[in-house]
């Protein structure tokens, strides 16, 4: 991971999950850790080797590859850790994604990897929208809900690391049907990042982008495009359809591939995230028929 520098005080190292790092002084703050320990030990390298501080760690939301390395990083140095509301409470008991991932039953041993679970962490300071001080650095917290049910960025000048708030090309190329628990407010973060104007942005997974506009356009197209294909499979199915079959058929038109529960849950949650957006909007309603949930779509 390259440690890159944007300003005079803000800097990101660049990998699969994007790290943020702002220095003032005396103080350093890093804005998520990346997915394990190794990681964690080549930042901590990084920043030793430029005597860069290290004094204070934000979690921008409670998914483990954005905190794996956290324990790690409170075993090796003397640091005050945040996060918002509710996000805190999974990371200190991180049993709870694969918890919710699996319907709330207790994960079978495969649900248990460091990709949905990582280490418990403590948290100094539970934390919300608005101004915070990181010591001498004044940030702005802002609520990015719809990856994540509290998912906080941090603004700092005109920087933002924008954590999952929205995704670079090359991840929505990837995935496919990207991971959100929330459509709406999945719509609504999109909507709110492209009314900062003048802002730099620096995703969870991408590059940062001095204008990120064409990217966050690119994400609000993509998932308008997972919602009408939505409408145009259930159009399909005059009686309604079974979850089981929505999900087969949303992957087979987005030719997403499901190699193990881990990856089938993900997915399952963000399909049924687009679902409750259909039924909340009026344009789907359900019933339970033949002993499951069945989806039907308004004429």
């Amino acid at each position: 991971m390259d440690l890159i520098q944007i300003n005079h005080k803000c800097y990101y190292f660049q990998g699969p999950v994007n790290v943020g790092y702002i220095n003032q002084g005396d103080f350093g703050v890093l804005i998520d850790t990346g997915i394990d320990k190794q990681v964690m030990k080549h930042i901590i390298r990084k920043l030793d080797e430029k005597s860069l501080p290290l004094t204070h760690l934000f979690i921008t939301h409670a998914h483990a590859d954005h905190y794996g390395g956290a324990k790690f990083l409170q075993t090796q140095k003397t640091i005050l850790t945040y996060a918002p509301q509710i996000e805190e409470a999974i990371l200190r008991n991180p049993v709870f994604e694969p918890m919710y991932l699996l319907q709330g039953n207790r994960p079978l041993d495969e649900m248990r990897n460091k990709f949905l679970e990582a280490p418990p962490i403590e948290i100094d300071h539970i934390v919300s929208e608005g101004l915070l001080l990181f010591g001498s650095i004044k940030v702005e917290l802002v609520a990015l809900p719809g990856h994540s049910i509290n998912q906080l960025g941090v603004k700092v000048g005109n920087i933002l690391y924008a954590a999952d708030g929205y995704f670079g090309s090359e991840q929505l190329t990837k995935h496919k049907i990207p991971f959100i628990i929330d459509a709406d407010a999945t719509l609504a973060t999109i909507e709110k990042l492209l009314s900062m104007s003048g802002v730099g942005m620096v995703p969870g997974h991408g590059t940062y982008e001095e204008n990120p506009a064409k990217t966050l356009i690119e994400n609000y197209d993509h998932h308008v495009s997972i919602v009408t294909t939505m409408y145009e499979t259930l159009h399909q199915f005059k009686d309604g359809c079974n979850f089981e079959t929505f999900m087969k058929e949303m992957c087979r038109n987005w030719e997403v591939t499901l190699p193990s529960l881990s990856v089938w849950s993900l997915y399952r949650t963000a399909l049924y995230a687009y679902l409750i957006k259909g039924i909340e909007d009026k344009r789907i309603s359900y019933i339970i028929k033949d002993y499951s949930p069945c989806f039907i779509l308004n004429d």
